[in-house]
């Protein structure tokens, strides 16, 4: 449930409505709005929720209580209406631009990345991704130079300027990650993995989600709940396909997903069309689509030659295929941005 103040609630009134929280075995979760605070009731209500809404209801500067049937609450456009936006860096993901996430699926070495990093930034990528940890299907795989990709992703910013994101496996990573990266990535594997979740919830990093590729949107956002409970609510979604019948694509996009999620959740959504399809030339028109639907930003595998690239080679797009996407994204953003726009209330 929500606890909506008065918007002259005093401080005095806060701290009694949350002692009360407290003092009923559960956790408040504020957030100050434009015109109102609301704090969030978070924790196992049971049949004391008759008794919680009489209680709160009565204490000096609640204006109302407000029952919630979605079991994610934080993540709700209910708790928070207005769009989470996340600073990195100068890229901001959320504020309506379009963020771009572009790099080789693997680090694979130092001049193959820095190529690759500069030829991104040129054609207009705001956030530099490369894998690190790379958790393959088969053991015999190439998993990732580790640490020394990370030094070379750090070396990578500091030559263009753009934040940069890799993925992190297991809770044990997560302070060597942080040290590099400026973002963290949750993989689709390990989208439930609560210990991993919470850790992550802790650490000053945002934090970008996959939707794990038999997860229910529901079950997505309930993840990222455990993120923004732990104390993180930099928290951004991606949508990367899920396994479905067709064997046509690797997976199915869910295009859908975008705009179903603004309804819901105030996070910021970004698309990869390359996990997605895992086929080059399906990257493009999936990734306008994801525009057009509403996605706030893109991800993209790019490698500067595919054929030798030691991981997903046939998902990534050349330096030439993703400069020819980007000047075909940006003039759509425009247009779907002005829309927006003109169809917001005044």
């Amino acid at each position: 449930m929500f606890v909506v103040m008065v918007a002259d609630a005093t401080e005095a009134d806060i701290i009694g409505v949350k002692s009360h929280i407290l003092a009923e075995g559960m956790t408040p979760y504020e957030h100050r709005g434009a015109e109102r605070l609301v704090v969030a009731v978070v924790g196992e209500i049971g049949s004391r929720r008759n008794h919680l809404l009489e209680r709160l209801g009565g204490l000096p500067g609640v204006e109302r209580v407000t029952p919630i049937s979605k079991p994610y609450k934080l993540t709700s456009r209910e708790f928070r209406p207005e769009d989470t936006v996340i600073r990195v860096l100068d890229a901001v993901i959320g504020d309506g631009s379009l963020t771009i996430m572009a790099g080789p699926c693997s680090v694979e070495s130092r001049e193959q990345l820095l190529e690759t990093a500069e030829g991104v930034k040129a054609a207009g990528a705001t956030i530099l991704r490369g894998g690190a940890f790379k958790p393959r299907t088969s053991p015999y795989s190439f998993q990732g130079l580790g640490v020394e990709a990370l030094r070379y992703l750090a070396e990578a910013r500091e030559l263009t300027g753009l934040p940069v994101i890799t993925e992190v496996m297991e809770s044990n990573q997560l302070d060597i990650v942080a040290e590099y990266a400026d973002i963290v990535q949750i993989g689709t594997r390990n989208m439930q993995n609560f210990s991993l979740l919470n850790a992550c919830g802790r650490t000053q990093r945002p934090v970008m989600l996959k939707r794990g590729y038999g997860a229910t949107i529901e079950e997505w956002l309930m993840a990222a709940e455990y993120i923004l409970a732990s104390g993180n609510p930099n928290v951004i979604l991606c949508e990367r396909g899920i396994r479905t019948f067709e064997t046509a694509t690797r997976n199915t996009m869910d295009v859908s997903a975008m705009p179903v999620l603004d309804t819901l959740t105030h996070l910021p959504v970004v698309a990869d069309p390359s996990h997605a399809t895992g086929k080059r030339s399906l990257v493009p028109p999936l990734a306008m689509a994801s525009v057009a639907a509403g996605a706030d930003g893109i991800m993209v595998e790019v490698h500067p030659r595919p054929e030798e690239a030691l991981s997903d080679g046939p998902q990534q797009l050349t330096l030439q295929m993703f400069r020819d996407m980007m000047a075909k994204l940006t003039p759509l953003h425009r247009l779907v941005a002005s829309d927006r726009r003109a169809a917001a209330p005044a």
